[in-house]
């Protein structure tokens, strides 16, 4: 299981980079969130900063 950014959520805030202790989370160029799945660990830390609620764990 990894962390998912649904894009049409995701408000560009970052909020979910700084929470991330994997450092498994960046931007695009578009400034919309996204995991990087290889280093996600399921951890979760990412769900409860995302204010819009745009990541899910799947």
């Amino acid at each position: 299981m990894v962390a998912k950014i649904n894009a049409d959520y995701c408000a560009g805030c970052g909020s979910c980079i700084g929470q991330c202790p994997a450092r498994a989370i960046s931007f695009n160029d578009n400034d919309v969130s996204f995991v990087i799945e290889e280093k996600c660990n399921d951890c979760g830390s990412c769900l409860d900063t995302c204010a819009h609620g745009a990541i899910t764990i799947v």
